[in-house]
């Protein structure tokens, strides 16, 4: 509770949740999560709702994965709805080669699938990117007919093929950036589609003398090299409906309390809200 409280003292408004937080999970899709560098803690175990309505804050979207959404669907969405949120985020795929041609257009079917039925029912539905997204597809992988696809990065795909009506993009802006993309231009295509930004920055920390090669990670805003002003710009001109500030490690004094009051205040800043303000709006940031 101490850490949702220290969240709404920072100036933020409201937090994603993920289904591993709020159920207990099988041990395979535990360890994977680990392995992604994501700290899960023992989410499962606690009265989220309570401690929502103690802290203020709001629920901006439920993510889950794929599988789940396509076999109990109908429960991601009462849990959204209970949480007081319609959006349903699509977390990543496990264990998947986005090289595949063949592999990607079956992916790409079943999102369509998974955003109708939301769709029949009120929910929007959002596709969130990590950075295996951003690699070309192989020419041996596409079909004799397909060829054309050999060498296209497959987000473009994704983008391209999945209906406007029925998939909005949670863009993550970090990851394209860390396999030297620009988060601009990827933000650009995806215009009015983009419903929610995840943002962090990206650099390394002083650290005195050190070799000539340092390796670079997630800082906190304002603390790194990423475009973050251009990013929130074409945020708003996408009509993002809210930041959502990520950040897995790489965490200032190796706390994350420090760390998202550090990129709470720059968030104050660069969004030009005061705390005032920003009680008053409850969907203007949020954090996962």
């Amino acid at each position: 509770m101490s850490a949702l409280r220290a969240v709404k003292e920072a100036g933020f408004a409201g937090i994603e949740l993920n289904r591993f937080m709020t159920h207990k999970l099988p041990a395979t899709i535990r360890l994977f999560t680990r392995l992604s560098g994501m700290a899960m803690g023992a989410g499962g175990n606690l009265p989220w709702k309570e401690m929502l309505a103690e802290s203020g804050l709001s629920v901006i979207a439920l993510h889950s994965d794929l599988g789940t959404l396509e076999k109990n669907l109908e429960d991601v969405l009462k849990e959204a709805a209970s949480y007081g949120t319609r959006r349903i985020v699509l977390t990543g795929m496990y264990h998947f080669d986005y090289s595949d041609d063949v592999a990607l257009t079956d992916l790409i079917a079943r999102l369509n699938r998974v955003g109708q039925t939301a769709a029949d029912r009120g929910y929007d539905f959002l596709y969130h990117n990590h950075n295996c997204e951003f690699v070309r597809i192989r020419e041996n992988s596409c079909k004799a007919e397909e060829k054309d696809h050999a060498g296209m990065v497959a987000y473009d795909r994704i983008i391209a093929e999945t209906d406007p009506a029925l998939v909005s993009f949670e863009f993550d802006a970090y990851w394209p950036a860390e396999t030297g993309a620009d988060p601009l231009v990827w933000m650009e295509k995806l215009g009015r589609r983009q419903h929610l930004l995840h943002l962090c920055d990206r650099g390394t920390r002083p650290a005195g003398a050190t070799a000539s090669i340092r390796r670079s990670g997630e800082m906190e805003l304002g603390q790194g090299n990423m475009p973050l002003g251009k990013i929130l710009a074409q945020a708003k001109e996408n009509a993002c409906q809210a930041v959502i500030l990520e950040q897995h490690d790489g965490w200032v004094n190796k706390n994350a309390i420090s760390s998202l009051q550090v990129s709470g205040a720059w968030l104050e800043t660069h969004l030009g809200e005061t705390a005032a303000e920003a009680k008053r709006k409850s969907e203007e940031k949020g954090i996962l």
